[in-house]
């Protein structure tokens, strides 16, 4: 057997639990760093409620003291059909499929069919599928003519909020990356400009700076060059989660795709982890699938997965922003 031929479709609820859930519930959501909201009612809307504040009041034994009702806003999630195709030239299809398959345990290599080979497709196409929603989800620019241009992606907002001075923002040069304390000084300035709101929030666990890689590695030098003994341990066997003040630094992972944007190439954000939203929907509209499929006259084996989604930046007023200027 050479060529994998037995077709493959997800609909409904199989495309849901056995496609989409794992990468967008659980651990894999909480890997995205932001807030993820999967199959939302279409249209989305994210309700925000602020209840009133004085709120207590002196008691008595009789009557009514309620103040006025309690604030709701609402905020919609524009969400865009999508379609996701790639196709693999089908003996190296097989390859990668059996390669994966002979990682699982008790696989039978000489019945190449059934839930093991379902599954090892499945993981195929998921893997690239995640990537190409978390960089869409940051990088996003729907005006592009080419590359991430489904969804308006994080990025999108922040720029257009920091040319709008919707919050505080600052740019800094290469020269200064040149000094490790200097990611200090930028986590410093991010967190002494933020607003109330913010600052009050931090007891919550829900804030974090979202940085590239360069400032991530940065930070690093300069927790390495501390004279201690744990930083000698965590030269040694590296640090799973970097942190300052108690505030977790999240790596986004896009120093090889932001070389083809307008985006700044390198930023350090300081926000909510909830104000980042990201929405994805397979079940509100017609057509929405995964298949996977052999094409015999291409000898090429393909797949397609047809979704909703978008992402949306909640509220401009809570984020610090810095980056570096051309």
């Amino acid at each position: 057997m050479n060529y994998i031929e037995q077709a493959k479709q997800y609909t409904g609820s199989e495309l849901e639990n056995v496609f989409f859930r794992p990468i967008l519930t659980g651990e894999s959501a909480r890997d995205l760093g932001v807030r993820v909201l999967y199959n939302m009612p279409q249209p989305t809307y994210v309700q925000l409620w602020d209840g009133n504040r004085n709120l207590l009041q002196k008691y008595t034994s009789t009557g009514w003291s309620g103040t006025k009702a309690a604030t709701k806003t609402e905020k919609a999630i524009q969400l865009s059909r999508v379609k996701a195709e790639i196709g693999f030239a089908a003996a190296d299809y097989f390859s990668m499929v059996y390669e994966k398959v002979a990682a699982l345990v008790n696989a039978n290599m000489d019945d190449l069919t059934g839930t093991q080979l379902e599954e090892a497709e499945t993981s195929l196409f998921r893997q690239t599928l995640a990537e190409n929603i978390r960089v869409t989800m940051w990088l996003g620019d729907t005006s592009a003519e080419s590359g991430y241009n489904t969804f308006n992606g994080f990025m999108k907002a922040v720029t257009e909020g920091a040319d709008g001075e919707r919050f505080f923002n600052v740019s800094y040069s290469a020269d200064e990356l040149s000094d490790p304390a200097y990611a200090v000084e930028l986590f410093d300035t991010l967190w002494e400009n933020a607003n109330a709101r913010i600052h009050d929030s931090k007891a919550q666990g829900q804030l974090a700076y979202f940085v590239t890689s360069d400032i991530y590695r940065l930070y690093e030098k300069y927790l390495d060059a501390k004279g201690v003994d744990s930083a000698y341990i965590d030269a040694l066997n590296g640090r799973q989660q970097l942190a300052y003040h108690g505030i977790p630094i999240i790596d986004v992972h896009l120093e090889e795709y932001l070389g083809t944007t307008s985006y700044p190439k390198s930023f350090c954000m300081l926000t909510d982890r909830r104000n980042l939203i990201l929405a994805v929907n397979t079940a509100d509209m017609p057509g929405n699938e995964v298949r996977m499929w052999y094409n015999p006259d291409e000898m090429e084996n393909r797949q397609r997965a047809v979704f909703m989604a978008g992402c949306e930046l909640l509220d401009p007023t809570m984020v610090t922003y810095a980056y570096k200027f051309a």
